[in-house]
């Protein structure tokens, strides 16, 4: 089996040699294991991928030697600060091309560091490029059956989190005779409610929301522990998906603000949760019957 693969290529001289090398570490390449004997010397520059691409038919429209990078524009910030130690003004802006974009959905610049030795740098334009392929849920909420189980106690926070709930719900395409709100006395009480709702079969997905604030005494941890075994295990035991957006705080201003205030609202997140579990599901289901049909 291949495990990497190395590219070697000469340098003219010993001050470029030496450029190269800096440059690249600048740019956060490892350094590998080198080498000197009397008759010249090597440096390792380690990547963690690495491509390896054949031309015909016209030449190349690109340097030979390519980095891909995650942030281009950093990257060309990072390459111009470094030449700018190295080399004059009106030299950086000779050797040194702007970003610009490519025919290949992607953008590119440019620096000669010597005479045949030009390196490009380069970023796809793409979100997906080079990413591993799998199977992930969509955010439409269209055609899908919710329950929301709230808890009454701690309201001025709860409220806050079914607004959220319904809002990403309602806006992801579902409709209101598709979601069901039950109302339970605590947090004690959601796995109860969570696991006769996931039981009935009528809905596709199971939001549970509440808040759990500490006291002085062990209350709090014994409760919580119990809070969330019992929704996951009505989960596992009856493959219905159940969103957990129950809030664990020390104090009700960490519960406000993840109700809405400062860090985002939990039960809107718990719903987009909800609906893409519900995606994957079906996504799964129905490439499991393909892989039937087709044997």
């Amino acid at each position: 089996m291949i495990k990497g693969i190395t590219v070697v290529s000469a340098v003219a001289s010993s001050d470029t040699f030496d450029k190269l090398n800096s440059l690249f570490l600048a740019l956060g390449f490892e350094q590998g294991k080198g080498w000197q004997d009397n008759k010249g010397r090597g440096v390792a520059l380690v990547a963690r991928l690495g491509t390896l691409e054949f031309v015909t038919g016209r030449p190349p429209a690109v340097p030979p030697l390519l980095v891909e990078v995650t942030s281009l524009d950093a990257v060309h910030a990072a390459v111009q600060q470094w030449m700018l130690g190295s080399y004059r003004s009106e030299e950086v802006a000779a050797l040194l091309s702007s970003p610009e974009l490519t025919h290949w959905n992607s953008r590119l610049f440019t620096v000669k560091l010597a005479e045949g030795l030009t390196l490009g740098f380069w970023q796809s334009e793409n979100p997906l490029h080079n990413k591993p392929v799998a199977i992930e849920g969509d955010l439409s909420a269209v055609g899908m059956r919710f329950a929301i189980v709230t808890a009454r106690w701690n309201a001025v926070i709860t409220d806050r989190l079914l607004q959220g709930s319904l809002d990403g719900l309602y806006r992801s395409g579902a409709v209101k005779g598709d979601v069901e709100i039950v109302r339970v006395p605590g947090a004690w009480e959601i796995p109860s409610a969570a696991r006769t709702l996931a039981e009935s079969k009528r809905f596709d997905a199971i939001i549970t929301l509440g808040c759990l604030l500490r006291g002085e005494t062990a209350h709090y941890e014994a409760i919580y522990t119990e809070v969330a075994r019992g929704i996951g295990q009505s989960q596992q035991e009856t493959g219905v998906p159940h969103a957990f957006g129950v809030l664990t705080c020390e104090t009700l201003e960490q519960a406000l603000d993840r109700a809405g205030v400062k860090a985002g609202n939990k039960g809107l997140e718990a719903a987009i949760a909800a609906i893409e579990m519900v995606s994957i599901g079906r996504k799964l289901v129905e490439q499991g019957s393909k892989e039937q049909r087709s044997k």
